[in-house]
């Protein structure tokens, strides 16, 4: 899975290839921040989420994205390889996840992960693509190999109650609702 998102961010370009969704992100990004709040953006690519933030952090499995964002002055480090995030307990309290999850084969583990370098009652903010049951099976009828690729894309579909249930078992009270093309998670670490 690493290399395929090492061969993903050596030829990506800067610049999002849809606006609308990188502005949707952003909105629900600021508008859950608080003044003070320290945030690690999970999954941060090359650190453009970071830009929005005074006092954030980001951890990605591609050493060529954590090039790129440390190039802007990021506090970016690489996600070890088993998973772990290198960060200690308790050093956030928020944690920014978008478009992340789908992507992760042991999710209950990165979960935790994410639960554990939380504050108590830190949150966690997290999207996911939503395509519905009928588009979900059209993908998986017609394109599941090029969409679940097990080394690396989605490996996963959510709904919103499997999602919700996945939140709860990690210990977090969630609440996930729809935004158009996503579900968004708005969670707290129980």
């Amino acid at each position: 899975m690493r290399q395929f998102y090492e061969d993903f961010w050596a030829d990506a370009p800067d610049e999002d290839g849809e606006p609308y969704a990188w502005e949707q992100r952003r909105g629900l990004l600021t508008a859950e921040l608080r003044p003070d709040d320290r945030v690690l953006d999970y999954g941060c690519g090359t650190g453009r989420f970071l830009a929005l933030l005074d006092d954030g952090a980001g951890v990605e499995i591609a050493e060529h994205a954590v090039e790129r964002a440390r190039a802007t002055g990021a506090d970016v480090r690489l996600l070890e390889t088993d998973g772990t995030i290198p960060f200690g307990h308790g050093e956030f309290d928020l944690v920014w996840c978008s478009e992340v999850l789908e992507h992760i084969p042991d999710v209950a583990f990165a979960l935790s992960e994410l639960r554990r370098v939380l504050k108590p009652g830190g949150r966690l903010l997290l999207t996911v693509p939503f395509h519905g049951r009928l588009q979900a099976a059209w993908i998986a009828l017609t394109r599941f190999e090029a969409h679940f690729d097990p080394l690396g894309q989605h490996v996963r579909f959510f709904t919103r109650r499997s999602l919700t249930e996945a939140l709860i078992t990690s210990g977090f009270t969630p609440a996930v609702h729809r935004a158009g093309e996503l579900l968004v998670a708005r969670a707290e670490r129980g």
